[in-house]
């Protein structure tokens, strides 16, 4: 039998861990057996990374919105894919993102260093940036566009394609 909030159209959202900044990373979400993001440049306002570490293997990838690889992903985990595990950790929590990314970082409460070290422990490989970035990014625009819209509590038609379905994270 289905609950109140599985048969209704809206998506029941879940108050961020702590609060965060959306100024260096606008943009996490753990989605698709990923981990992913988007990054902002330190040093272009025109340039974002979209980041992105695969559940279990943590295979990474980093590239620009114009799917050029990131300079620093070269072996291990760039500043880009650091900051985009931080926010998460603050987002949804480090036990949350430890059980999505299947890592055991030991310890107490996972923390964004315990479980980056935790998985570059285990040298995951790179992953292919570009195809990566595209999905990633694509998501990222889609979710900026909602936000241009009117607050409402109707549905969103676009979205009524959408069986209903049990969400468990």
């Amino acid at each position: 039998m289905l609950t109140e909030w599985e048969e209704a159209s809206a998506v029941r959202v879940l108050p961020p861990a702590r609060a965060r900044k959306l100024a260096k990373v606008p943009f996490v979400e753990l989605a698709d057996g990923r981990l992913q993001g988007v990054v902002s440049s330190g040093s272009d306002i025109e340039r974002v990374y979209v980041s992105a570490i695969a559940a279990g293997d943590f295979a990474f990838a980093c590239a620009t919105n114009n799917n050029r690889p990131c300079g620093g992903a070269r072996g291990s985990f760039c500043n880009h894919i650091s900051a985009m595990l931080g926010e998460a950790v603050l987002q949804y929590g480090g036990d949350r993102v430890a059980r999505y990314l299947r890592v055991d970082p030991g310890g107490a409460e996972p923390t964004a260093q315990s479980l980056g070290t935790a998985m570059r422990a285990a040298r995951p490989p790179a992953a292919d940036g570009k195809a990566v970035a595209a999905q990633v990014f694509s998501r990222f625009l889609r979710h900026l566009a909602y936000l241009e819209l009117a607050p409402t509590n109707e549905p969103l038609p676009e979205l009524h394609w959408f069986p209903p379905t049990r969400v468990v994270v």
